[in-house]
């Protein structure tokens, strides 16, 4: 992925060491996938909290997620394949560990903000079409926890996008998680998951995420988890209308790249991850999509790069 060649956004901001109090689950908002927290053994404490979170942003009853969810839970995240080591040049060689991991971390930090403002560019072209301006979000880097104007939010939550205050929030500790865990490594991964929670914004921005919203109330919980699934889809199909316009703007992809985020997509299936955490799945508590699903959104934004292929909404098929 030719990431370095892109225009870098001032749109981020680091509070990474900020700390934060923990200020109780409170209700992510917004979006982000999904991951597995801890094994087959149970959720754990953070787990729960992530379990509540997600509640009472869904409108639903908890034990219904910790019935069915087997650990798994609403939840982001990102691996970049960049590092700086050792081995990397000759003043490297001599860096002490702490100096080392500042010059991972800055990479890390200069990736997110290429990739950002690849996305800025991409949607203030796109927007007009649809009807409404573009709006830059702002992108948050954070460590250990944060509180966000949809709740306090800790490392194990991932990656998010809060529609409160139009900013997405990424623990860049996050990116381990994709490639050891779920098998997905690969700058154009951890991209994705970017575009993804973008696409979010997008949905705020066009008004989805609040028709979404009103309608939660008057839905059954069987409902609403294919309505959660639906807005997720949506959100993956927009990444993919993403890469395609990038590409086509900035020859963004190289060899391997698109293999690399169908992978990502796959990965954070909620088939994918109630096998890995329980072995077994349970179809009426997906709030993501499966790995086919997700995968089959993602591909169409990418092949058609027209935002207006992705009425998830509207399709006779997910």
């Amino acid at each position: 992925m030719r990431w370095q060649d892109q225009r870098r956004s001032t749109n981020v901001e680091d509070q990474r060491g900020a700390g934060g109090g923990f200020g109780g689950p409170g209700g992510l908002g917004g979006g982000g996938m999904r991951l597995p927290i801890g094994g087959r053994g149970g959720i754990g404490i953070v787990g729960l909290v992530v379990i509540l979170g997600l509640s009472y942003f869904l409108g639903i009853d908890p034990t219904t997620l910790l019935d069915g969810s087997g650990g798994n839970v609403a939840i982001t995240q990102q691996q970049g394949s960049y590092q700086t080591g050792p081995n990397a040049g000759g003043a490297g060689a001599n860096m002490g560990a702490g100096q080392q991991n500042a010059a991972v971390t800055d990479q890390m930090k200069d990736f997110v903000s290429a990739v950002l403002g690849s996305t800025e560019d991409t949607w203030q072209k796109l927007m007009p079409q649809l009807g409404t301006q573009y709006t830059d979000p702002t992108l948050v880097l954070f460590s250990g926890g944060i509180q966000s104007a949809c709740g306090f939010a800790q490392t194990a939550m991932g990656p998010f996008y809060c529609p409160a205050d139009q900013k997405v929030y990424i623990d860049l500790a996050f990116y381990k998680e994709l490639r050891d865990r779920l098998g997905a490594p690969g700058d154009f991964a951890q991209a994705y998951v970017i575009a993804h929670e973008v696409g979010h914004h997008v949905q705020t921005l066009l008004g989805i995420t609040q028709k979404v919203d009103s309608m939660r109330d008057q839905l059954s919980p069987e409902q609403q988890n294919q309505l959660s699934i639906m807005v997720e889809l949506q959100a993956d199909c927009f990444a993919g209308v993403w890469a395609n316009n990038a590409n086509k703007n900035t020859h963004l992809l190289e060899q391997g790249d698109v293999e690399s985020g169908l992978n990502a997509a796959a990965a954070v299936g909620d088939d994918r991850l109630q096998r890995e955490t329980q072995g077994y799945v349970v179809p009426e508590s997906f709030t993501h999509g499966t790995s086919a699903q997700r995968v089959r959104w993602f591909t169409k934004g990418l092949e058609t790069g027209d935002p207006r292929q992705c009425d998830t909404f509207n399709a006779s098929q997910l």
